[in-house]
């Protein structure tokens, strides 16, 4: 994405070129929320605190969810970045990443095939995780989800981390993201599980409508001197084109 929008100011006028094909893609507007907080330091290379709505010192982060908690929608959230993501990826995919591959399990204390961030994980196992995913967007994750979580709870897997989110949270999760968001994340993890495996927005935030249906958001939290790296918006564009509802959170000194 950094090349693209050299090449884009590259071809600014006087120069004569052809719009690139990516142009409209690569110039879209990314959502951003402005909120104010009261800062405890504002000295130059510390990380920002502030003080919260109950007198207590926070982080960007921790201050952008009790926004969202209260004026900013009734929302749920965690500031999670990538892990909820990898642990509801390894309880849906459970018995296809240790599904009897030739060659990747060399010993019974492996948490992960050792193709598992290679090329060759997602077509060694195509049919497996195709069937799979057709069911995440038929609406069984959450079956899937629980009966994994019952069945094989506190073994290690890599991603899943047990003691970090409960069963309820992640149940929550997978109702509000909807079935073709899910099963989109489920993919590209599948497919590059090394690079989808990290760099996610800093929150996950959810909210219910009746007991069945809910919507989430993914909201990437900057202070008052950050601002998104090139491959931060690379990773929000990608989501946002997964139907992702993703927004940044700005927050400000008052």
């Amino acid at each position: 994405m950094a090349l693209q929008r050299r090449v884009l100011r590259l071809g600014k006028p006087p120069r004569r070129w052809k719009v690139p094909s990516f142009l409209n893609s690569i110039k879209r507007k990314i959502r951003e929320v402005h909120i104010q907080g009261r800062p405890l330091n504002c000295e130059t290379g510390m990380k920002s605190r502030f003080y919260g709505q109950d007198g207590e010192q926070y982080g960007v982060e921790e201050l952008a969810l009790q926004y969202y908690a209260g004026e900013g929608g009734g929302w749920h959230g965690v500031h999670t970045e990538s892990g909820i993501w990898l642990t509801i990826f390894g309880l849906l995919m459970w018995d296809i990443i240790f599904s009897d591959v030739p060659n990747v399990f060399r010993n019974k204390f492996q948490t992960a095939p050792l193709d598992l961030e290679s090329d060759s994980f997602y077509p060694a196992r195509k049919s497996l995780l195709e069937s799979r995913l057709q069911e995440i967007q038929d609406g069984k994750a959450e079956d899937i989800l629980i009966s994994s979580w019952e069945t094989h709870s506190g073994i290690a897997c890599r991603g899943v981390k047990w003691d970090q989110h409960s069963l309820p949270e992640l149940c929550a999760t997978v109702t509000c993201i909807g079935a073709p968001c899910l099963a989109s994340l489920c993919r590209n993890l599948a497919q590059d599980y090394q690079n989808w495996s990290s760099g996610m927005p800093d929150l996950l935030l959810w909210r219910f409508h009746g007991e069945y249906r809910g919507e989430a958001k993914l909201v990437e939290v900057k202070g008052p001197r950050d601002r998104l790296s090139e491959q931060q918006r690379a990773w929000m564009l990608l989501l946002m084109d997964c139907g992702f509802d993703t927004e940044v959170c700005k927050v400000n000194h008052c």
